[in-house]
């Protein structure tokens, strides 16, 4: 790999290299008689997997050129990005959108542009908050498979009544702050029994709450993790390792069951409430069917009620590496799964909205997360966000959870946290567009 590829794709331990050299033996196109033979990495395993198996069995049997040869990869970026620099790549490769900047940078993608153009995909078929982000410096480098939005949801069993439906819970990040000191309880000992709320859980978005205060990380070409917005989401955070102990949040997180299973802290009643996405509701319907609970907007800070409706929306992405061998019989594969019959499918499997404009009443009906109307709205919001285009996102995400967890832990103020993170950032960043985007 060259050092543009290099830099932008991130250090890759030498096990990887090995396991890439396995990943380009999976690649052998087993050819089927009188087929084209994409072959399709993918990171999805168990029920995942099995949705798009299911499509994917549907797209074979609905033509006789081209067979779709699925593969669940663990690593798929990884691999994804050492396969194509070895000029041997997956047709199709299933990753994260925070990736697109990263692997477009590094010259690692195919323009879908032109072949989106001619089989009609545009802005219109899609919801636009998950249309624009496809695209980077004027080039549409994927297409969605399953997306998501994020909602706060609630225990109507550990909430006061008053508070115990979506029409009374508190508006306001300060009236939710006001319910957790209400409805937290401690052990005789004072250890935590039940909180409220947990910035820390689950911990997966730790680089966003700043945009829920009107905060950024990057404008236009310059970072901003320090500026004056961001400082105040993670003074919030700080808020609550004082109001709980540092020792008592870490030990009290230290018992939480795993995220798929009964003992998921949410299913399991030890947090009320919970910043979650819309997959969330599949794992209730399967690990705790007749919990009560429901799901709301996340609270917006009282003086910008400007913000509500925000929301953290990510998605799984198609995209065809450079260098795929058969890039026009792949592109196939992806159209159809953008139908509207095939995508409400893939998405009913996974328990997830659709990125689509248009969405059916079967759609909603059937669907396993009761609330999947709020999450569709919320994935229209105009206050919705995405991750930050930029090729360091990678770093930027990792730096944040530094961050948070500086501050989480009291090793550092809130300032002197986002401080450091954006030195060691403007100095990745500066090196980063000397030898990527410079060159």
């Amino acid at each position: 790999m060259n050092a543009r590829a290099s830099l932008a794709l991130g250090s890759v331990a030498a096990a990887l290299v090995a396991a890439a050299v396995w990943g380009e033996g999976v690649v052998t196109r087993q050819a089927i008689p009188d087929r084209v033979t994409v072959i399709y990495w993918e990171k999805w395993t168990g029920a995942e997997a099995d949705g798009m198996r299911a499509v994917i069995n549907d797209f074979n049997a609905s033509q006789s050129r081209i067979f779709v040869k699925y593969l669940s990869i663990s690593g798929v970026d990884s691999k994804t990005a050492l396969a194509t620099a070895g000029g041997d790549p997956p047709d199709v490769a299933g990753i994260w959108l925070d990736q697109v900047c990263q692997f477009a940078d590094a010259k690692a993608l195919t323009d879908l542009s032109e072949m989106a153009r001619e089989s009609g995909l545009s802005r219109d078929y899609y919801i636009t908050n998950y249309w624009d982000p496809l695209f980077y410096k004027g080039k549409l480098w994927a297409l969605p498979s399953t997306p998501a939005s994020v909602a706060l949801h609630v225990r109507e069993d550990l909430v006061p009544p008053e508070y115990a439906s979506p029409e009374t819970f508190p508006k306001t990040l300060e009236g939710m702050d006001a319910l957790v000191d209400k409805i937290s309880k401690r052990n005789e000992d004072g250890s935590l029994k039940m909180a409220g709320f947990l910035p820390s859980d689950p911990g997966w978005w730790n680089w966003s709450w700043g945009f829920y205060f009107g905060g950024k990380l990057v404008d236009g070409d310059r970072l901003t993790v320090n500026s004056p917005e961001n400082v105040r989401a993670y003074e919030w955070v700080a808020s609550y390792t004082k109001r709980f102990g540092t020792k008592e949040v870490q030990n009290f997180q230290s018992g939480f069951g795993n995220f798929a299973s009964p003992q998921d802290p949410f299913m399991d009643g030890k947090v009320a409430t919970e910043i979650n996405g819309v997959w969330k509701g599949n794992y209730i319907h399967v690990f705790k069917p007749g919990l009560k609970w429901f799901a709301v907007p996340f609270p917006y800070v009282a003086d910008h009620p400007e913000l509500a409706g925000m929301s953290d929306l990510s998605q799984d992405i198609l995209v065809i590496p450079r260098g795929a061998k058969h890039a026009k019989e792949a592109f196939e594969f992806i159209r159809y799964v953008q139908r509207q019959d095939v995508m409400e499918k893939l998405c009913l499997s996974h328990g997830k909205n659709s990125p689509l404009a248009k969405v059916s009443e079967h759609f909603f009906n059937t669907h396993p997360n009761k609330f999947i109307r709020l999450f569709d709205k919320l994935a229209r919001s105009p206050t919705a966000f995405s991750p930050p285009q930029i090729g360091i996102l990678p770093r930027i995400q990792s730096e944040m959870n530094v961050a948070f967890q500086e501050i989480n832990t009291g090793q550092k103020t809130p300032k002197q946290a986002l401080d450091d993170a954006e030195a060691r950032l403007t100095e990745q960043w500066q090196i980063y567009k000397s030898q990527v985007l410079e060159k």
